[in-house]
């Protein structure tokens, strides 16, 4: 194919993705962003799917089968769960003004910038072999496009294309101008990329098109579809065994690579850059959580065919990285090859230019400002101006780190795949994990824990993947990696401390991680947080719980005009403008009226810094200004006396809570009570209409049949007169009932009037024994020889007993008996030898409205006797209970407290009592009883 027409179509394609980006700037300046949206958002996360991901899956599917699996299986698993992690790195970045990964973990452990810098370091050394695995995948891909089959491999090897042009140092200085255009424009880099974000977006879909098309092609083009295309694979035994997988450390190995590429999703500063730093609104990632997975299932669905396809085309006789391009170009397919071309192209410039963006930010912020901020001789600190500065360092990073891809790709990177190349960046990036995940949930991490993990894990990283990949350069020996240094054999790179069973990738993650997270957790439980690491612990493992910083212990003193200056000296005067005028209305606060700063303005003006040139940074410049004033024990202890009382008020408001909720309990059981109460109400009146509407029923029947037919006969009209003087007492005792109800409720029970129980008992017992004989049961009396004088009201009390003998009458089979008792307090008990009474409804028969079904009831009731009877009980100080198992009867026991007067009765209750047991002789013979009158 002609170079001419190659170059040309990259050329066209990298200016529309120009086009692009700069239409998003521009959208974002009139404020209409176009990332401001769910699937904007998804797609600029499939920055993840590079050219590793384009070319490098096919050829690792050529020789592992579906080993190529878990690179995608890890970060579709960490998607599913970015609701939870994802956004509280949203959520955090926000509120600090973070810009980078390595800004991340530096605020997290007090703003440190040691630990900046470091962390920095490793990235840059970690993400190098990634950004040269790019480049050589764009020099391959278009050797392979314009050389002859024959010369493609030397080619590719090389570098170098048709004419000797050198395409991957070309494309490293075309992709690091893109980057400097789109990625290096502002100064404050928390405002979004919004052009950049919208280039990577639109490569996303360009790079799945083109691998679908390319799948589509191979699978029902070439073959006759998956099951023609995977049957003629099988014909092939060499090809049949990438079809099973049945070696334990292959399995092992799958899951050592899940768990790494979920790492590398959350922490590669690209995919940092654009999933927190270049999110918009935190609501987007809920639905990432299923796109970006099902963008994965996509691109991935045809990388076995494609590999079985180009084995079963061109054999060992071309590298399998190339198949996506080589089949299509093997069928005299060229558009679809230029095609494949472009979504190569777009995989590794979208990668290449996000990451040497997120690299540049951190190289300014976190390595060179702090380090030259500190250097007096520089006087940055006297500038006017240092935006000039910062961006030509940001853009001056970009080139260099490009370079350093480049010199890697060709001194190293020739002699590995790529795949080989992005999992010793992802062994690198891992360690980051420890620091980076223990400080957003375990407040106990300290800055030394952190710097002690980061360092060793990238030593041993080191040790173990980079150093020994020099062996094929000739720089390292080849004994160091089958003798180890000095012939120590527990120190070979690829089997510490003789640990053999793993391959090269999961043994130095195996041992890197052990060793970074050992040290993180020992030395962070062996050191002392300082304070500003206790409030940034506090602020980062709680971001759900508060949105804002809390003040500093420290007092921090300096003039409106020296925070201003700074700002100005960093930002800019439109930016320190628009910046302090924010301030004034959030706090209602006139700068011009006021000459020393306060802590809020500060802290403001700190923030705002954080966002231009990182948290460590914007801490060094702003203790430029900002005189620390140590506190005086008098201020020492007012702010401890002040944490106490905030304890104390914490303290009474959980106690407060607590009878909060034991109320909000009570409340709701009452309501409950409540309206059950009104559903028995209701009950009852329907009970009281039918009890009235029968007798009064029957009453005008009777007697209008008693008016119309004067003949009626003797025996008729006694019947009837029979009947309606029946069910005229029936009315009548049904009304009095409810009078009684209403009665009790109004009225007050007089205690100060002394009544003789025992003759209420014994008038009661002598107004019963009628309807008892008529039943042809018996009454048994049992009682004191003398006075029983209990307070309260006779009437009442006679209505209480007549109640419960007339309840026992109606249940009884043979017997009713009567008790009397005086001692602490008078205890009158009647039983009868009826059906009983069942455990869980010897509560129910006393509540208002409820009749209870013993299944012996001739008749029933209104339900009100019970109720009323212990209302009266009560009302005289005293309890009904009953004691009660069906098929044993029932007892009912009164108790009432006895009249303080001891024996000592009004005359006329005297009276009364004296005619009660003179009348005891002629009592009807069938009481039997030791004590005929109680």
């Amino acid at each position: 194919m002609a170079p001419s027409l190659v170059l040309f179509l990259a050329t066209a394609y990298l200016g529309l993705l120009f086009a692009v980006a700069y239409y998003g700037d521009e959208r974002a300046e009139r404020g209409r962003s176009i990332i401001s949206n769910p699937y904007i958002y998804a797609l600029s996360l499939a920055v993840y799917c590079t050219a590793w991901t384009f070319y490098g899956s096919v050829g690792r599917a050529a020789t592992t089968g579906l080993g190529f699996l878990p690179i995608y299986l890890g970060p579709t698993l960490m998607a599913l769960i970015g609701w939870i992690v994802l956004r509280k790195m949203v959520r955090i970045s926000q509120y600090q003004r973070i810009t980078s990964i390595s800004d991340f973990i530096a605020s997290r452990y007090g703003k440190s910038a040691r630990l900046a810098g470091v962390v920095t370091v490793v990235a840059v050394l970690g993400i190098v072999p990634y950004i040269a695995l790019q480049l050589k995948a764009i020099s391959t891909s278009y050797n392979v496009l314009v050389e002859t089959p024959g010369e493609a491999g030397a080619a590719a090897a090389t570098g170098l294309a048709h004419g000797g042009v050198d395409t991957a140092l070309w494309t490293s200085l075309f992709l690091a101008v893109f980057a400097i255009l789109f990625g290096t424009r502002h100064l404050d880099v928390t405002e979004r990329h919004e052009g950049l974000v919208a280039a990577i977006a639109f490569e996303s879909v360009v790079k799945l098109g083109a691998f679908l098309a390319v799948g589509a092609y191979v699978t029902f083009g070439m073959f006759d579809g998956f099951g023609d295309l995977f049957a003629a694979g099988a014909a092939d035994p060499l090809i049949r065994e990438l079809y099973t997988q049945t070696d334990p450390a292959g399995a092992s190995e799958w899951i050592w690579l899940t768990g790494l590429s979920m790492l590398a999703f959350l922490l590669l500063p690209r995919q940092f850059q654009v999933g927190v730093v270049e999110n918009v609104d935190e609501s987007h990632i809920r639905k990432a959580t299923w796109l970006f997975p099902l963008y994965l299932f996509a691109i991935n669905l045809f990388v076995l065919p494609i590999a079985v396809a180009g084995l079963l085309t061109f054999g060992e006789s071309q590298t399998a990285d190339a198949f996506v391009l080589s089949l299509p170009l093997a069928q005299g397919n060229e558009a679809l090859a230029l095609f494949a071309f472009l979504g190569g192209l777009s995989a590794a410039t979208g990668m290449v230019i996000v990451a040497t963006t997120a690299l540049s930010t951190m190289i300014c912020n976190d390595l060179l400002m702090p380090a030259l901020l500190r250097i007096r001789s520089l006087r940055l600190a006297e500038r006017p101006r240092l935006t000039g500065l910062i961006l030509r360092i940001r853009r001056g990073a970009i080139v260099v780190v490009l370079l350093i891809g480049y010199a890697y790709l060709k001194t190293v990177g020739e002699s590995y795949s790529l795949v080989s190349i992005g999992l010793i960046s992802f062994v690198a990036v891992a360690q980051f994990a420890p620091a980076f995940l223990g400080g957003m949930y375990w407040r106990r991490g300290t800055k030394y824990g952190a710097l002690a993990g980061i360092l060793a894990g990238a030593a041993v990283w080191g040790y173990t993947l980079p150093l020994p990949s020099l062996v094929g350069t000739g720089l390292v020996p080849d004994t160091f990696v089958t003798d180890g240094p000095f012939g120590i054999a527990l120190l070979r790179p690829y089997a510490m401390l003789g640990l053999e069973t793993l391959p090269h990738i999961p043994h130095s993650l195996f041992w890197s991680l052990t060793v970074n997270a050992g040290l993180y957790a020992v030395v962070s439980l062996f050191t002392t947080p300082s304070v500003a690491e206790r409030s940034q612990a506090h602020l980062f493992v709680e971001v759900f719980r508060q949105g804002g910083s809390p003040d500093p212990v420290q007092r921090a003193t300096a003039s409106v005009d020296d925070i201003r200056a700074l700002l100005q000296r960093f930002l800019g005067w439109r930016r320190t403008k628009h910046v302090l005028e924010a301030y004034g209305e959030q706090y209602d606060r006139n700068l011009a009226d006021v000459e020393q700063a306060d802590q809020t303005l500060i802290r403001h003006a700190e923030k705002a810094l954080a966002g231009a040139v990182g948290a460590a940074s914007a801490q060094v410049a702003v203790s430029s200004v900002v005189q620390e004033a140590p506190l005086r024990l008098r201020e020492v202890l007012s702010v401890l006396d002040e944490a106490q009382q905030v304890l104390a008020y914490s303290r009474e408001l959980e106690r407060k809570q607590a009878e909060l909720e034991a109320t909000t309990r009570d409340l709701k059981e009452a309501n409950e009570k409540l309206k059950q109460v009104d559903r028995l109400k209701d009950d009852f009146v329907s009970t009281v209409t039918h009890e009235l509407r029968t007798p009064l029923t029957a009453i005008r029947a009777l007697t209008e049949i008693l008016h119309t037919n004067p003949s009626l006969g003797e025996a008729e009209r006694t019947e009837f007169l029979g009947t309606i003087q029946r069910e005229t007492r029936r009315l009548t005792r049904l009304v009095n009932q409810v009078l009684d109800l209403q009665r009790l409720e109004a009225e007050p029970v007089d205690l100060d009037t002394a009544v003789p129980f025992d003759a209420v008992v014994h008038d009661a017992v002598t107004a019963i024994i009628p309807s008892i004989e008529q039943k042809g049961a018996s009454l048994t009396v049992d009682g004191p020889q003398g006075p029983v004088p209990v307070p309260g009201d006779r009437d009442r009390l006679m209505q209480v007993v007549l109640n419960l003998l007339s309840n026992a009458e109606t249940f009884c089979r043979q017997e009713v008996r009567v008790t009397l008792r005086a001692g602490d307090s008078a205890v009158l008990s009647v039983a009868d030898d009826g059906p009983g009474i069942a455990t869980d409804q010897q509560d129910a028969i006393f509540e208002k409205f409820r009749q209870v079904d013993t299944g012996a009831t001739p008749g029933g009731g209104s339900g009100l006797g019970l109720a009323i009877a212990r209302d009266i009980v009560q009302a005289h100080n005293g309890s009904l209970d009953v004691d009660s198992r069906p098929g044993e009867g029932a007892t009912f026991v009164v108790r009432l407290p006895l009249h303080a007067g001891g024996a000592s009765i009004p005359a006329a209750a005297e009276s009364a009592a004296d005619n009660s047991r003179a009348n005891a002789d002629s009592a009807p013979s069938s009481i039997s009883s030791r004590n005929r009158t109680p």
